[in-house]
């Protein structure tokens, strides 16, 4: 043979051998229409995580991630999304890990990785290092009231309710208000709505725990007077004509934080390329769940037995921006609608987190002598977020340019500068610091 054709021969091989490996990449393509996630160097380190989430709308992400194979196509082939009794059991259960039975990570109050990294709502008080690596969503929960009180008709204001409260106190049964774990969101937005109305929850009430799937039913017996909680379980309180939503968070706070996915810091540090790619995952099907085409799919998902088993519309409705008060109040096409990418909602801003730990200073939770900004920069990892973002294509439009989102207004007119805490906390009238 010669050289020329032995050239040739080798051309030819090489052509046969891109056309077959084309066609496998074809064939892969049409077996994952999303895609697959393939590469030594990108490959994770393991291909299999364990997340716990709560029944609440805003754990919609991780449903979608493992309905619509985005686990899989970054390369997390098992990935077990596992629902929990309450924000203690999935505490217990972060403490446990994987290994042990228990989860890397969850769908988590955004104030719990912090918590139970100092130490300060661990079972066993011992500091477990945490990581968050994405928000999971703004808005979108709600802060109810008992039938028995419609005719306050309380709101934004909640002090119409420190007169009752008072009367049930000298009848010797303490007026009880619930949420769903100390430190967490539902907590501090429940405490800030009775302080600003000149209701101390520490004094004026019994400020009491109670798991979210368990709100609705608490009520029914009038084991509580107020309580809050995400959705659907608001709304759900309205279907069953048991109370009415005096406020939605939203409202409160507009376009305020709310849950995130957080992991342990040793996982994520022993598997970093997993971490990302179980961000990449998270952050694509929030995409996929803010576009107003998937709505409904989202919401038959999340009703299924496996997920929530809950009625369909009790999810529906306000996930399409539709709010029945339950009071007189309707609302269509809602600004307080939750979102989970519009308008930078899935980037974990620092200045958000710092918001949250200065309230956790505020009612006793953290020492006052913590040095929050430090905590926030061990615990906030934006740098995975915007790792993440880049590798899916994410445009840079809608990444943020910078990890405070400046100063933020609540309903009563305080304003929290993350650039100065402590004249925030100074500015309020109740407090346990």
């Amino acid at each position: 043979m010669t050289k020329s054709s032995s050239s040739f021969a080798g051309s030819r091989r090489t052509m046969l051998k891109g056309a077959a490996t084309l066609a496998l990449l074809t064939a892969a393509r049409a077996a994952l229409p999303s895609g697959a996630w393939a590469g030594t160097a990108d490959t994770p380190e393991t291909d299999t995580v364990t997340l716990g989430f709560i029944a609440l709308t805003d754990s919609a992400p991780l449903m979608i991630a493992v309905e619509k194979g985005l686990f899989a196509k970054y390369g997390i082939k098992t990935a077990n999304v596992l629902k929990q009794a309450s924000w203690g059991a999935t505490r217990d259960n972060i403490e446990l890990g994987s290994a042990n039975g228990g989860i890397d990570g969850a769908h988590i109050l955004t104030p719990m990785p912090y918590l139970i990294t100092t130490g300060k709502q661990t079972k066993s008080s011992e500091p477990l290092p945490m990581y968050i690596l994405a928000r999971l969503n703004t808005n979108g929960q709600g802060i109810s009231v008992t039938k028995d009180f419609a005719s306050l008709g309380v709101r934004l204001d909640s002090s119409k309710l420190k007169a009752e409260f008072a009367k049930l106190r000298s009848a010797g049964s303490d007026a009880k208000v619930a949420m769903t774990f100390p430190g967490g969101t539902h907590d501090l937005w429940i405490r800030y709505w009775l302080a600003a109305g000149g209701i101390d929850p520490d004094n004026d009430c019994s400020t009491i725990v109670v798991p979210p799937p368990q709100m609705v039913a608490n009520i029914k017996v009038k084991t509580m007077q107020a309580f809050c909680v995400g959705e659907p379980w608001p709304a759900q309180t309205v279907n069953q004509q048991l109370g009415y939503t005096a406020l939605t968070t939203g409202e409160f706070w507009k376009d305020h934080p709310e849950k995130c996915v957080g992991l342990r810091a040793d996982w994520v540090d022993k598997n970093p390329k997993a971490a990302k790619a179980v961000a990449m995952a998270v952050l694509e099907a929030q995409q996929w769940c803010d576009k107003l085409e998937n709505k409904k799919e989202m919401c038959e998902i999340l009703a299924k037995r496996e997920w929530f088993k809950v009625p369909f519309e009790d999810i529906y409705s306000r996930s399409m921006g539709t709010i029945d008060y339950g009071d007189g109040r309707k609302v269509e096409n809602s600004p307080f609608i939750m979102k989970y990418w519009r308008d930078f909602a899935s980037y974990p801003f620092q200045s958000h987190d710092l918001w949250f730990l200065t309230e956790d200073v505020r009612w006793g939770y953290l020492p006052a002598k913590t040095d929050l900004n430090a905590l926030v920069k061990k615990v906030n990892r934006e740098d995975i977020w915007r790792d993440a973002a880049k590798t899916i294509g994410v445009p840079a439009a809608e990444i943020p340019t910078s990890t405070s989102r400046g100063v933020e207004t609540f309903f009563d007119g305080k304003k929290f500068d993350p650039a100065n805490p402590s004249a925030y906390l100074s500015s309020l009238a109740i407090k346990r610091v």
